[in-house]
C-alpha cells in the first residue's frame, strides 16, 4: 500500500510542475504566475521530484508484489 502512495504523489507533483512550467512559459493564462520566469524554473524541478518519487513507488510495489 505505501508504494501505492509514492506513485499517487510522485505523478501529483509531476502534473502540477508541468503546470507551473507551463504558467512560468506564459502558455497558460489567467493566474498571477503567468508569465512568472521563476515558476519556469520550480515546475521543472517539483516535476523532477514527482518522478523519482514515481519511481521509487514503482519500485516498491514491484518488490513487494
Amino acid at each position: 500500500m505505501r508504494g501505492w502512495l509514492w506513485v499517487v504523489i510522485g505523478v501529483l507533483l509531476v502534473l502540477v510542475g508541468g503546470l507551473w512550467t507551463l504558467q512560468g512559459l506564459n502558455l497558460v493564462h489567467g493566474s498571477a504566475m503567468s508569465g512568472v520566469t521563476l515558476w519556469a524554473v520550480i515546475g521543472p524541478l517539483v516535476a523532477l521530484g514527482g518522478l523519482v518519487l514515481a519511481v521509487v513507488g514503482a519500485r516498491q510495489v514491484r518488490r513487494t508484489g
